[in-house]
């Protein structure tokens, strides 16, 4: 096998121009495949933390039905105190959460006391929201970023509603909501911070503690709207929820039947549609690496064999065995897709580097200094190694078969 290797590196290099091009073709596609791959995977997981680790949380757990009604915000799908107490118990005992946070979600009008808007309130626990939530505090603008996220009697509010009506911190307002009896209940607050929005001037979210919110819809027992979970590891996204809804389908309500949902933030979030685009697009590029070692490995081994239609006719006429012969075409093609494959990942991987060094950075929305950090996976340089180097072996096959099943008189005979 050695000397057919060797052989078959020896015809390359009689043909060094054809084989030089070939090699860069794949090794074009490679680094092209490798850094989009990096690129766009650094850019998701970037903006999917921006989602998760500053609104979302990794799951939410809610009542039956209230997602398929979140835009309203249903304060009647709210979860007992009871419920609630259960779901805590079960996420304390769950190693893989980092940390969760229960909310109060509610509709209000947002007053100050010269003009009234709309607003969504968020009830939470500044501690537990914190750590559920981290980049939450990295998105105030204006206002302390030390201390306690937000105290009693403060709100944080969008950069929209502060602009449209000139508000600023320390300044006071009125949050006027509907119970879930239809009483009306007012509340001052002090504006305690201005927070930039997720994903574009159109954010309309508000926060106040979660005893605040209670107050305000004049709860008698303690409500909640919704859990956010963090998980230790936010790859195992899929085996947490499988497990969590696992854990949580014991807790049935009057009909003995579960009372709750698990969602994770693909479920909860639009962004997850633009990240299963750069999955399909990834997809594509992939066939297009594919196409370009497919037709380029074909190319040069057909011209092989056409070029040198005597010389097979001679190695065969001397006793060569046809599966000998089609080694060598394919150990041609081997060779190239080895040498195109190690070069452009050589390349990928010193870009990739670099990339890191001098880094990327971008605006999304109002989101400032977005820093993308490029890497790619062991199993993802394996698998695209491993492609180009069965395609460019499987280009050969063809060329290969004709060149073993050649007569060698006719061959001899060839002008």
């Amino acid at each position: 096998m050695l000397n057919v290797l060797k052989m078959a590196g020896r015809n390359l290099m009689r043909y060094q121009r054809r084989t030089l091009l070939t090699s860069m073709l794949i090794v074009i596609g490679i680094v092209a495949v490798l850094l989009f791959i990096s690129i766009t995977g650094s850019f998701k997981s970037v903006m999917i933390g921006q989602f998760t680790d500053s609104v979302l949380g990794d799951l939410e757990v809610h009542e039956k039905g209230y997602v398929a009604s979140i835009d309203n915000l249903p304060l009647d799908l709210n979860m007992s105190a009871a419920v609630t107490s259960k779901v805590e118990g079960t996420l304390n005992r769950d190693k893989a959460i980092a940390a969760y946070s229960p909310r109060v979600k509610l509709p209000a009008m947002f007053s100050n006391f010269t003009e009234t808007t709309s607003i969504r309130i968020n009830g939470i626990d500044p501690k537990m929201e914190d750590a559920t939530c981290p980049l939450l505090r990295g998105r105030i603008v204006e206002g302390p970023k030390g201390g306690p996220l937000l105290k009693r009697g403060e709100i944080l509010i969008p950069v929209l509603l502060a602009r449209g009506l000139k508000l600023k911190v320390g300044d006071t307002i009125v949050l006027v909501a509907t119970n879930r009896e239809g009483s009306v209940n007012g509340k001052t607050f002090v504006v305690g911070g201005v927070l930039e929005s997720i994903s574009g001037p159109g954010g309309r979210d508000g926060y106040i503690d979660i005893a605040d919110a209670r107050e305000l819809l004049r709860m008698t027992n303690p409500e909640v709207s919704e859990i956010a979970i963090r998980l230790k590891d936010p790859s195992q996204l899929n085996q947490a929820t499988t497990a969590l809804r696992k854990d949580i389908s014991g807790i049935t309500g009057k009909d003995r039947k579960p009372v709750l949902e698990v969602h994770t933030w693909a479920d909860l979030s639009p962004f997850a549609n633009l990240a299963r685009m750069i999955d399909v697009m990834t997809l594509f590029i992939k066939i297009t690496l594919v196409a370009i070692v497919l037709v380029s490995v074909m190319n040069v081994m057909i011209m092989a064999v056409y070029e040198r239609i005597r010389e097979i006719g001679a190695i065969s006429a001397i006793g060569t065995p046809p599966g000998r012969i089609m080694a060598m075409f394919l150990s041609e093609g081997l060779l190239l897709g080895l040498a195109g494959t190690v070069i452009g990942t050589a390349i990928s991987l010193a870009t990739i580097y670099a990339l890191n060094v001098w880094k990327i950075s971008f605006t999304f929305g109002q989101q400032q200094n977005i820093v993308l950090a490029p890497a790619i996976g062991a199993g993802d340089v394996a698998t695209i190694a491993i492609l180009v180097i069965g395609m460019a072996v499987l280009a050969s096959l063809q060329p290969a078969w004709k060149a073993a099943r050649m007569d060698p008189i006719g061959a001899l005979r060839h002008v």
